[in-house]
């Protein structure tokens, strides 16, 4: 089964970006690669079954089970150690990606309190655009009553064939990103 943004994205927005970009060819198109959702669980030094439950949690909202993300060195400041479990990734492609995307756009968004659309200035100099959530509990997947704290993530969206940030926030923008309108 073909997921719907995928449909959306041949149907409607390959042939709009062409005419607005002036693109020749469908392959010249910018399009989402990957979607990169990563949780950065710094208490887990102390307790390493609060890692253990975000991962958990990252895998029933991405439907994919999370890699763990260890430190690379040791930082003294912030009493970190070689190897110590410091978040989890999940990397998701093709289906997957695309009913993630669904899911973020139209339920997890949404249901954020007092929401004024995402900022329209977080993309860098690839094109590529990285979301901040300060918490698990909008997605519909996570029972709110068992959330014992609060988790924020970070969702990249990586695009590819993309000549300027314009190009990637109109793809973003086609397939129903909200983004806040300055006043």
């Amino acid at each position: 089964m073909i997921p719907r943004l995928l449909e959306k994205y041949r149907n409607e927005i390959t042939p709009q970006m062409m005419q607005a970009f002036d693109l020749k060819n469908k392959m010249a198109v910018p399009r989402i690669e990957k979607i990169v959702v990563n949780m950065g669980v710094g208490e887990a030094l102390d307790d390493i079954k609060i890692i253990e439950r975000a991962m958990e949690e990252l895998a029933v909202i991405t439907g994919q089970k999370p890699i763990l993300r260890r430190a690379k060195k040791a930082i003294a400041n912030f009493k970190i150690k070689e190897n110590n479990p410091i978040g989890c990734k999940v990397t998701l492609r093709r289906a997957m990606m695309y009913e993630f995307m669904d899911r973020l756009l139209n339920v997890s968004l949404p249901r954020i309190r007092d929401f004024r659309g995402v900022p329209a200035d977080s993309f860098d100099k690839a094109g590529n655009y990285t979301l901040g959530l300060s918490e698990q509990g909008i997605f519909p997947e996570i029972d709110y009553d068992k959330i014992t704290r609060p988790q924020g993530m970070d969702i990249t969206f990586v695009i590819r064939n993309v000549k300027n940030k314009e190009q990637a926030k109109e793809l973003l923008r086609l397939f129903g990103m909200p983004f806040q309108i300055r006043e």
